[in-house]
């Protein structure tokens, strides 16, 4: 399947993620509670003990990881186009501190140009397990119609082959491996896309420096890192940077 699979044809994702609410104490009094007992179960401990702190720091460390106490705070898309017959890869991050916009607009792109399950394809590192459940989970709550390629109720594993994730494909059917996207940039010889902040910092950056610039930069490195992959698990070559164009850059310039 990937050596027939048309690049072109591949819109790249990846999404980065905060916690809904700065702080913990931020949370109304009901949402308090559930999250409490989120973290009773994340660490294992009886809610009944679990301190306000405790509960603090765990929504701090994990509450982005979570769709239903976290927000999508940047989208970014990759695509690979052909060009007087050289290939470039075109960058467009869908970020902001409205996330139903964000949502509405990217869902604009997919059914504008990526709407075709029999041709079209969504790529990313960890994309059904993480990415894509977010996306649409975050949708349901503003009330934002999944695109096509996103409504997967009822659908069978083989009715959603379009969803090509770079972990799964390394895998190579050991379901019980796990590799980060920088591993496998590092031992494919690509360049890393973590040379700034890391997953962990994300939050800072937007809630406190509020800097949603550097956030997409980072998550669009991430989709660059995802398209080199598939490169070699296709045996083409990686892209050089002068390849890549991102309309955050251009917009900058």
């Amino acid at each position: 399947m990937i050596d027939t699979l048309s690049i072109t044809n591949i819109l790249f994702l990846d999404v980065e993620t905060v916690s809904g609410h700065e702080k913990f104490e931020d949370l109304n009094d009901e949402m308090q509670y559930l999250w409490k007992l989120k973290a009773a179960q994340i660490s294992r401990v009886p809610a009944s003990e679990l301190d306000e702190a405790t509960c603090g720091e765990l929504y701090s460390d994990k509450a982005a990881i979570y769709a239903e106490f976290g927000k999508i705070v940047c989208i970014s898309a990759g695509l690979i186009v052909k060009e007087a017959d050289e290939y470039h890869i075109r960058l467009k991050s869908f970020m902001g501190y409205d996330e139903a916009v964000l949502l509405t607009e990217f869902a604009e792109l997919m059914n504008q140009y990526f709407n075709d399950a029999s041709k079209h394809y969504l790529c990313g590192h960890n994309l059904v397990e993480f990415d894509v459940p977010y996306i649409c989970r975050r949708m349901v709550i503003h009330g934002v119609k999944h695109p096509s390629l996103l409504q997967l109720h009822g659908k069978k594993p083989w009715e959603t082959k379009y969803l090509l994730d770079t972990m799964t494909l390394w895998k190579f059917g050991d379901y019980k491996h796990y590799s980060s996207l920088k591993l496998l940039t590092g031992i494919l010889g690509i360049p890393s896309p973590k040379d700034d902040i890391d997953g962990s910092q994300v939050g800072n950056v937007f809630y406190k420096d509020q800097d949603l610039d550097r956030i997409a930069i980072y998550c669009e490195k991430d989709v660059v890192a995802v398209i080199q992959i598939l490169m070699k698990f296709k045996r083409m070559n990686i892209f050089e940077p002068d390849k890549i164009t991102s309309l955050l850059t251009e917009t900058n310039e």
